[in-house]
């Protein structure tokens, strides 16, 4: 019972609605002229129903062609994701590895530029060698 009042309070809300609009003169303008607009379209293509034909189909193969491109990008897209989601825990790990081979060798590089002896002092100054 509560859903039938639901759709009859939409109902009525949507026809409050839109007659409130129509108080606005542009609203009204606008309203009249695209009423006039499509009237005459139904007219137009009535009498032409060739030309009815040529356009509908005109427009089937755009969107035709608009799917088609959409779906190929689509799956495109998709290859693409599933390649980064395999290749992410390889790079991790690729990253991981490198981290660590340049952790343990900073001792290495550190004695091979400077010597021992110098190695704790470097940063302070040295007051021995004036």
């Amino acid at each position: 019972m509560s859903e039938n009042k639901l759709v009859k309070g939409i109902m009525c809300g949507a026809l409050l609605g839109g007659a409130i609009t129509m108080l606005d003169r542009k609203t009204r303008d606008s309203v009249m002229n695209k009423s006039r607009y499509i009237r005459n379209e139904i007219v137009y293509y009535s009498k032409n129903r060739e030309e009815l034909k040529t356009t509908i189909e005109s427009q089937v193969t755009k969107w035709k062609a608009f799917y088609d491109q959409f779906s190929s990008d689509a799956k495109y897209l998709s290859q693409k994701v599933n390649e980064v989601k395999e290749m992410t825990p390889q790079v991790k790990t690729l990253l991981t590895d490198t981290k660590d081979a340049f952790s343990q060798s900073k001792d290495e590089y550190k004695s091979l530029v400077i010597p021992a002896q110098e190695y704790s002092s470097i940063y302070e100054e040295k007051s021995n060698k004036s």
